[in-house]
């Protein structure tokens, strides 16, 4: 016999209300939000988040900003990269061209994550 329903996870607490659309995208926010991330100074997995924005190694007690559902964003990523690259000297073009790869990449990363989460939820 053919499944009804299905596992709805952390916003199983929101029943039928609100739509699958919303309760979907809250479910992934959530998940971003409360899952571990790597530490940018001991490179451990235990960076938490504290507050919006504000994420904190359990390991070393480094606290730094972010974004408010994951630590690291695309614009901090291209910010990082374009002021490594302008330290390293290299030019707009290419700084263009990697930013522009990076995004894709990056792009591709979060549909990946959203087809997997997807696929558990089923």
């Amino acid at each position: 016999m053919a499944k009804r329903t299905q596992k709805a996870g952390a916003t199983a607490r929101f029943g039928p209300r609100y739509g699958v659309s919303v309760r979907r995208r809250a479910g992934s926010a959530l998940a971003k939000k409360s899952r571990k991330y790597t530490c940018p100074s001991c490179h451990y997995p235990k960076v938490r988040r504290k507050a919006a924005g504000i994420w904190e190694c359990r390991k070393c007690d480094h606290t730094f900003s972010g974004g408010v559902w994951e630590p690291y964003t695309r614009a901090s990523d291209a910010n990082k990269r374009i002021v490594r690259r302008s330290l390293e000297g290299a030019t707009a073009t290419d700084m263009t061209v990697i930013a522009q790869q990076a995004a894709l990449d990056f792009e591709r990363k979060l549909s990946e994550r959203d087809s997997d989460a997807t696929t558990e939820e089923e």
